[in-house]
């Protein structure tokens, strides 16, 4: 008999993170089935399965309910199991540990670490270090040399939403001015959060030179650009991937992987010598992008799958159970509208 998963969205973003986990499961044989209590099942595709009740899920009946969420429904049957839905990016949490997951698949070393510290100090979760699905499609496309500078060169500029965190408004006229030059082209992206009113200002920006795009998956966008420009966005780390350089104003965890600057003056500057992409900023990239993801394979979805199976055939128990979480338990079932058994 098929073995069955249940892909649990609460966001549209759970798409891009799910579909290749989704892809290595038909690939073995077994079924995957969606659930949103969000947005995002209006973006399902004709051969993708939709439950849409409590009462389907749990005839499902899936070995495994996989998510990019930080919480999940304790009564879907299933070993929990979270893939996250970005790299740390320097916000003040990154790690969330609310008693609802067996098993983290955590990204790369830097992650490892510190969620294998605290399992071994809690004892109710356990962690496998597998890569990130989303950017298994990803890894395939960028596999094999940098290639060079376009000319003209093809910018992408990508920014949080939350106003402490965005660079957006600060940067507004110099994107503006230097939008306008044609020296380079100019890609303009947003989290999907962004105010509305950032997001009409940049929109009505759009010329021959600056495209607004309004892609779901901003990895899409990647191979399409030189460099980005953004500020303390999860999304940078995920173009670091791509060996390419990265210029950013204020950002919560400068390093020598970035180009970092806090005053506007320095953005044309900046965004100069990330095009000249000097062999010390490069040399950092590329140690980076090994220390946060350092599988560029493309199979960080059948690790997944792995994890599972292995957990699975350990008993599927972590040393101690997990906390009560009541209340959390209980916003969840509000949320989702189901108050049966457990």
């Amino acid at each position: 008999m098929a073995k069955h998963y249940l892909l649990y969205g609460s966001e549209r973003y759970a798409l891009a993170i799910l579909r290749p986990v989704q892809e290595a499961i038909r690939a073995r044989g077994g079924e995957a089935a969606w659930f949103f209590d969000g947005p995002g099942a209006e973006d399902l595709h004709p051969d993708e399965k939709l439950l849409t009740t409590t009462e389907e899920v749990r005839r499902w009946n899936a070995i495994a309910v996989i998510t990019g969420s930080n919480a999940v429904p304790h009564f879907f049957p299933g070993v929990k199991v979270e893939t996250f839905h970005g790299f740390d990016a320097g916000k003040p949490r990154h790690i969330y540990i609310r008693g609802f997951f067996d098993l983290y698949c955590t990204t790369g070393p830097r992650d490892t670490a510190q969620f294998k510290a605290i399992a071994d100090k809690v004892g109710h979760f356990s962690v496998v270090e597998t890569g990130w699905p989303k950017i298994d499609p990803f890894m395939q496309e960028i596999a094999g040399d940098l290639p060079p500078v376009r000319q003209p060169p093809v910018i992408l500029y990508h920014s949080t939403f939350s106003p402490s965190w965005s660079a957006a408004e600060t940067l507004y006229e110099e994107v503006k001015r230097l939008s306008r030059t044609g020296e380079w082209k100019w890609i303009v992206t947003f989290h999907p959060k962004m105010s509305p009113d950032t997001v009409a200002k940049f929109r009505a920006l759009e010329n021959e030179h600056l495209r607004f795009a309004d892609d779901d998956n901003i990895l899409e966008l990647f191979p399409q650009v030189d460099m980005m420009c953004s500020d303390t966005s999860s999304a940078l780390n995920e173009f670091l991937l791509t060996h390419k350089p990265v210029v950013t104003f204020k950002n919560r965890r400068p390093g020598p992987q970035l180009i970092d600057i806090d005053d506007p003056a320095q953005f044309e500057p900046a965004i100069r010598r990330a095009l000249s992409r000097p062999p010390e900023l490069m040399q950092a990239i590329v140690a980076y992008a090994d220390s946060i993801h350092p599988y560029r394979d493309g199979r960080s979805s059948e690790r997944v799958l792995d994890a599972i199976d292995a957990f699975i055939a350990a008993g599927a128990r972590n040393r101690k159970p997990k906390p009560m979480n009541l209340w959390r338990k209980l916003k969840i079932r509000k949320r989702i509208g189901y108050w049966g058994p457990a």
